[in-house]
């Protein structure tokens, strides 16, 4: 088995099964109780269809008769390698973020149309190190900035909107049908596209009101991509509100020790009520598939892709000069790190050496009397 860790856990466990088995499941990146109770929401048949209605359909039932699951190979139950990376880009490190293609038409375009009226960049606002000045900005894959980070949230979700295929939707998700406040919606509320501020300005609302983190705002874009994914859906004006609301009430709800409850959020959306809330969060869930699992490696490509839509977009990140006490900070934390691998490695080879690890092995010197 060499280094894997899970190979051959459960039929359920994989997050790429197909949509008619509805259950599915992983570890999720903040705390365990909250994938727990999913994961046994997802066994209890809570995601479009009975679990053993889609067993026996699978084949997946004990071939000896002993009324056991039949543990598949992981090669078995998972998709190819070139379907994971077209469908799933929430899943796959490797796959390209959506946002970021349905960005790169306008930046092209943009970028075109300079070119063509010769209109000037204007004056460089962009700071560049040298040799005696290094410029870094607060904002890390592991600590984002938060202002910065929502941002680009919310301008990755105005070009999911602006640049969407059609308009598919669900009920559950539509603002005239459960509508947020009790101002009347009006019959054009799906004709005219939200502008960047304006998600801005929600998506701000309800981070600052809950006390959210950036990672979470991070979280929040992975699971809203692998919604319209798995549901085969389109954010659209008509639905964007409640699919983000949605998408943040789980994200915080897996990622924050301390999430916050869903009466709390009709505390700050103050016409909502508890039960919209959970119906809205129990089809989210389902459509997932119950998988709230986000890899590292997704979360670190998703981080990056949004940082790569700032500089497309000039959403500058605010730089400082690297100080004295910064720098010794920076190399802190990189000796930490470095301790840590260390140790990692070292446990390792006390477990188990190979043929390639045998020269590095420390041999005691023998005592000749």
């Amino acid at each position: 088995m060499g280094n894997t860790v899970t190979c051959c856990v459960s039929p359920d466990a994989s997050p790429k099964l197909s949509r008619a088995r509805g259950g599915g499941g992983g570890a999720a990146p903040g705390p365990d109780r909250w994938a727990d109770a999913y994961q046994a929401a997802a066994a209890g048949g809570g995601g479009g269809g009975g679990s053993g209605s889609a067993e026996a359909e699978s084949g997946d039932s004990d071939p000896s008769g002993g009324g056991g699951p039949h543990l598949q190979h992981i090669s078995d139950r998972e998709f190819p390698d070139d379907l994971a990376l077209e469908s799933n880009p929430s899943d796959h490190p490797r796959a390209s973020t959506i946002f970021l293609s349905k960005s790169q038409t306008d930046v092209r375009e943009k970028r075109k149309s300079n070119h063509i009226n010769h209109v000037s960049p204007g004056q460089l606002t962009k700071k560049y190190s040298s040799c005696s000045t290094i410029f870094i900005d607060d904002s890390t894959v592991s600590q984002p900035n938060l202002r910065s980070t929502i941002k680009c949230v919310t301008l990755a979700i105005f070009y999911h909107i602006k640049n969407r295929d059609s308009d598919r939707s669900l009920d559950i998700f539509d603002e005239k049908s459960h509508p947020l406040t009790r101002e009347e919606v009006p019959d054009d509320y799906y004709k005219h596209d939200p502008d960047h501020k304006h998600i801005y300005r929600f998506v701000r609302t309800l981070f600052s009101a809950a006390q959210l983190t950036a990672e979470c705002a991070i979280v929040t874009l992975v699971y809203l991509e692998r919604l319209l994914t798995y549901a085969e859906i389109d954010i659209c004006p008509s639905n964007w509100k409640r699919i983000v609301l949605g998408a943040i009430l789980l994200a915080s709800k897996v990622w924050d020790d301390q999430a916050v409850w869903n009466v709390d959020y009709c505390q700050i959306l103050k016409d909502i009520t508890v039960e919209d809330m959970n119906e809205m969060e129990r089809h989210f869930l389902e459509l997932l598939q119950f998988n709230i699992n986000v890899p590292a490696s997704v979360y670190a490509k998703y981080y990056f892709d949004l940082r790569s839509l700032a500089d497309d977009n000039n959403l500058s990140f605010l730089l400082e000069p690297l100080s004295k006490e910064r720098a010794q900070k920076l190399e802190a934390i990189s000796r930490l790190c470095e301790d840590k691998y260390k140790d990692l490695s070292k446990a390792a080879m006390r477990r188990s050496f190979s043929a390639d690890n045998l020269v590095g092995i420390r041999r005691s010197n023998a005592i000749l009397s």
